[in-house]
C-alpha cells in the first residue's frame, strides 16, 4: 500500500509558492535597477513546479498509484519532470546571482544620473535611500557627478540621504555626518543576492527529495515485479 501524501504535497507547494513569491516581491522592489528582466526567471519557475504539486495534491495522484505499476510510472514521470524544473531554477538562480552585480551597478549609475526629484523614478531612488540608509552609487560623493547636483547647485544631497536621527539635515556636503555615507549598490547586490541564496537552498532541498522519492518508486516498482504483482485495469488506472 502507498500511503496518502495528498496533504504533504499540497504544503510543499505552499512552501514553494511562497518562496517564489517572496523572491518576485523583492526583486521588484528593485526593478528600475535591474537590466536583466530574466533574473526572476527561477523564481518563475519555482512557481510553476508548486502549481503543478498543486494539482497533484488536489487530484489525489499518489492515491491512483496504488493498484497500478501505470500509475507508478506516471508519478515517476511527473517527480523526473519536477525535479529536472527544479535543477533548473537551482542552476538559473546561481549564474543570475553572479550576475545581479554588475547588472545592478550599471543600471543604478543610468538611473542616478537620470534623477531630478520629481519623476517617479526619482521616488523610488529617494525610497531606496531611505529604506536601505544609504547615499549614491558607490558612496555619497557620486551624487556631485549628477546632473540633478550641478542643477541646483547649492553643494547638496537629496534629503533621502540624511540620516533617520538627524534634524534639520540639508544634506549638504559639508556636514558628511549628518549623512549616509555608505552607497546603495552594495546594499541591493546584498539584498537580491540572499535572497536569490535562500531560494536556491529551498529549491536544493525539495529537489534532493525528488531524486529519493524517483529512487523509492522506482524501487517499489521492481518489488511488485519481482513478487509477480498483476494490476487488474478498469481504465487508465486500476
Amino acid at each position: 500500500m502507498f500511503p496518502k501524501k495528498d496533504h504533504r504535497v499540497q504544503a510543499a507547494a505552499a512552501g514553494l509558492s511562497y518562496v517564489g513569491g517572496y523572491v518576485i516581491n523583492t526583486y521588484k522592489n528593485y526593478d528600475s535597477f535591474l537590466q536583466d528582466k530574466y533574473t526572476m526567471l527561477p523564481a518563475v519557475i519555482i512557481i510553476c513546479v508548486a502549481v503543478v504539486m498543486f494539482i497533484i495534491g488536489l487530484i489525489g495522484c499518489c492515491a491512483t498509484i496504488r493498484e497500478s505499476r501505470v500509475g507508478l510510472g506516471l508519478f515517476l514521470v511527473i517527480i523526473l519532470i519536477i525535479f529536472i524544473a527544479e535543477v533548473a531554477a537551482f542552476v538559473l538562480g546561481f549564474i543570475y546571482r553572479e550576475k545581479v552585480k554588475t547588472d545592478v551597478q550599471d543600471t543604478m549609475h543610468i538611473v542616478f544620473q537620470k534623477y531630478d526629484g520629481k519623476s517617479p523614478e526619482s521616488g523610488v531612488v529617494d525610497y531606496m535611500q531611505e529604506q536601505l540608509q544609504c547615499c549614491g552609487v558607490t558612496n555619497y560623493t557620486d551624487w556631485a557627478t549628477t546632473q540633478w547636483f550641478n542643477t541646483t547647485g547649492n553643494n547638496s544631497v537629496p534629503l533621502s540621504c540624511c540620516k533617520q536621527d538627524i534634524k534639520n539635515c540639508t544634506g549638504h556636503l559639508n556636514e558628511p555626518q549628518d549623512l549616509n555615507t555608505k552607497g546603495c549598490a552594495e546594499k541591493v547586490e546584498y539584498g537580491l543576492q540572499n535572497v536569490l541564496s535562500y531560494a536556491m537552498l529551498v529549491v536544493l532541498g525539495f529537489a534532493i527529495i525528488k531524486f529519493f522519492g524517483m529512487l523509492s518508486v522506482c524501487v517499489l516498482t521492481c518489488k511488485r515485479e519481482d513478487n509477480g504483482y498483476q494490476p487488474l485495469y478498469s481504465g487508465v488506472f486500476a
